[in-house]
């Protein structure tokens, strides 16, 4: 737990530093007042938390301050804190944690997002646990995402299995199971198209990876996981929308998380998607990573 929490904690130095500082000394020496509002109304939305998020937020504040009639700012700073956390807390436990012969994972995400190097930090964190991982390279439409995984398959120790560039994503699913099963794996996780000629294109492809890990696997895949990139903000919000559209995302992968300023985007996320962050990535090092946890998160943003 406190590797967690150590991890996340750094990992969000500068957004600390940045617009939720900001937010941490709105509720210094002074009133409760509609500038101390306005102020956190801005802050907020500059944090990427969102527009319609905010107004909800500073609305329910507003709502708790007038009803316990509260002349603290400091009792409203932890208000904050309890409303934030109430956005994050939809978190179930991970049903790729559940004990089974085989867990297939499928990662999905835009090109760029950190795909491939959360995948590898994915892999190292089941091996830390004593797992046998082995990688699938169904990104088979760019010859670069098949090489990048198996360089960083060699420097995790897991075997990637693969076809050549163009091949049928769903036969790399296939062979991969059987893979898995051959050498007594414990987990497979699968790499999969970030982007295709059009949107019908990607969710075609996206649909029969799973078909066919569905048909391979009992209730496989068992978790679907979209990595987004924190540095995008609100980008990162829309991507988010096109995935969950073609698929069914279970978790999300936030990395990049130490690159912004803007941490707020967590929030974003989570409210409009209904889906659990499930880990972040906190720096390019396989160890930089951390299971999401909503409190660790929310305090170390105030810290």
């Amino acid at each position: 737990m406190f590797g967690r929490s150590k991890k996340i904690s750094e990992g969000l130095t500068r957004t600390r530093q940045g617009f939720f500082g900001r937010i941490s000394s709105l509720f210094g020496a002074r009133t409760i007042n509609d500038e101390l509002w306005e102020e956190l109304e801005e802050l907020l939305i500059l944090a990427d938390v969102g527009v319609t998020p905010t107004v909800e937020i500073i609305e329910r504040l507003q709502e708790r301050v007038r009803r316990e009639r509260v002349r603290d700012p400091q009792v409203v700073r932890e208000m904050l804190k309890e409303e934030l956390r109430a956005i994050l807390v939809t978190n179930a436990p991970s049903p790729s944690e559940d004990e089974r012969l085989l867990t297939v994972i499928l990662v999905v995400g835009a090109n760029g997002s950190g795909k491939t190097t959360s995948i590898a930090k994915l892999a190292h964190f089941y091996q830390q646990q004593g797992k046998r991982v082995l990688l699938g390279a169904a990104d088979t439409f760019r010859a670069a995402a098949i090489d990048q995984l198996k360089v960083w398959g060699q420097r995790v120790g897991a075997e990637v299995i693969s076809h050549q560039p163009g091949a049928d994503p769903g036969a790399v699913v296939y062979d991969a199971i059987q893979a898995a099963r051959a050498r007594h794996a414990d987990v497979l996780i699968v790499d999969t198209a970030g982007r295709l000629h059009t949107k019908y294109n990607l969710m075609q492809e996206l649909k029969k990876v799973r078909a066919v890990a569905a048909k391979n696997v009992h209730r496989a895949p068992h978790e679907t996981l979209l990595v987004l990139d924190a540095t995008t903000g609100q980008n990162a919000l829309a991507q988010a929308r096109h995935f969950k559209e073609a698929v069914e995302v279970t978790g999300i992968i936030l990395a990049k998380l130490d690159g912004t300023a803007k941490g707020g985007v967590v929030f974003a996320i989570a409210r409009e998607l209904g889906v659990p962050i499930r880990y972040v990535g906190t720096g390019e090092g396989l160890e930089d990573w951390a299971v999401f946890d909503a409190d660790v998160f929310v305090n170390s943003l105030f810290a």
